[in-house]
């Protein structure tokens, strides 16, 4: 049975608004209306954002969001080459209805009604750049990112990747203050990256399967204040001094060890990905209402006597809904969180004193 011209008018015209539901603006007369369409099936699913949707980090963790079955509609969002990744993603049969963004003009119809926003966008680390290098960069793009945040979906979990994290979070904090809009509970500065490490090096060293292993990390998301509670891996274990020296510096310096592989091809975007991706589908699955799912993360705390403090955390459906203590500590590590906290107090207050400037 042939279908009329125009049924199959309408059903192109349903593509096209999955892909660019902004530009497609086309009379009536002879040409295509843009339709706005769902997936069939994607409904009862969440609304997610990636803010940075292009970049290194940004086309896996669309790639891999997309396969997520908690994702009803997954806008991407870049200042350039959305319009592509958007087309290439938009091919995958999953349920996901995928739409592109952008440039600054397409923001905020990009965050508009957003339950969950993923933040990876910025420079990425090249040879002898510190985290702090990145800092003045980033630091901009954060602030515009969470503006934008704050005037179109103020009750979003979001989900903050940008580096150097130690300091973004406070930023989007100070950002989300001004506006009236800021929830310690819903922004989260994702680590879940030294958590997958540490548990892939200690599985080495155990021998084991690294998804049967469980190794907090707290602290922050850089150098030092990346702390490896190591006394407290599930299944419990032992470690010899070395091998404790070994794994601590090992964490602490995976994205140094990675960023010096790829010698200036690029930084640690695929792990990261998956790490973002990790942490993402536990926010949805407290969204969802699902009990236990306990995560650690870079948040608003009160576990130290720093403003913000990365710990394990239970997610719920209004984001952080409790914040784990520490737990007892053994000599290497209460020194080390020592070091930790003298370098993290430096980071938060820069990224406050970047917008209270």
């Amino acid at each position: 049975m042939m279908q009329s011209s125009s049924d199959a008018s309408q059903r192109i015209a349903r593509i096209s608004g999955h892909l660019d539901p902004q530009n497609l603006q086309m009379e009536d007369a002879g040409t295509l209306r843009r339709l706005d369409c769902r997936a069939k099936g994607g409904a009862s699913g969440f609304k997610v954002a990636i803010l940075g949707a292009a970049g290194g980090i940004g086309q896996p963790l669309a790639m891999l969001m997309k396969m997520n079955p908690l994702v009803s509609v997954l806008h991407l969002y870049d200042v350039v080459n959305t319009p592509g990744v958007t087309s290439d993603i938009s091919h995958m049969d999953t349920g996901a209805v995928v739409r592109g963004f952008l440039g600054q003009q397409q923001l905020e119809e990009a965050l508009i009604g957003m339950e969950l926003v993923i933040i990876p966008a910025g420079v990425p680390r090249k040879p002898g750049m510190t985290r702090d290098d990145l800092f003045n960069i980033n630091a901009g793009i954060v602030r515009t990112l969470c503006e934008g945040i704050a005037k179109c979906c103020p009750n979003a979990i979001v989900n903050l990747i940008s580096n150097p994290v130690n300091s973004t979070v406070p930023i989007a904090a100070e950002v989300f203050k001004r506006a009236g809009t800021f929830d310690p509970k819903r922004l989260l500065g994702v680590t879940m990256l030294d958590v997958v490490r540490a548990n892939t090096f200690v599985a080495e060293v155990l021998g084991l399967d690294p998804r049967e292993v469980d190794v907090p990390v707290v602290g922050g998301h850089a150098g030092v204040t990346i702390l490896p509670l190591l006394s407290q891996v599930k299944p419990p274990c032992s470690f010899t001094p070395k091998e404790v020296d070994y794994l601590t510096d090992r964490i602490q310096n995976g994205g140094t060890e990675v960023v010096e592989a790829k010698a200036g091809a690029g930084s640690a975007t695929l792990s990261m990905a998956y790490a973002a991706v990790k942490f993402a589908d536990a926010c949805l699955r407290g969204l969802r209402g699902d009990a236990g799912v306990v995560e650690c993360a870079f948040v608003a705390s009160q576990v130290t006597e720093l403003p913000f403090f990365a710990s394990k955390v239970r997610l719920g459906r209004t984001g952080v809904e409790e914040i784990h203590p520490l737990g007892p500590l053994n000599e290497y590590e209460r020194s080390g969180l020592e070091k930790a906290k003298k370098e993290l107090a430096t980071s938060i207050q820069k990224g406050v004193s970047f917008i209270r400037k």
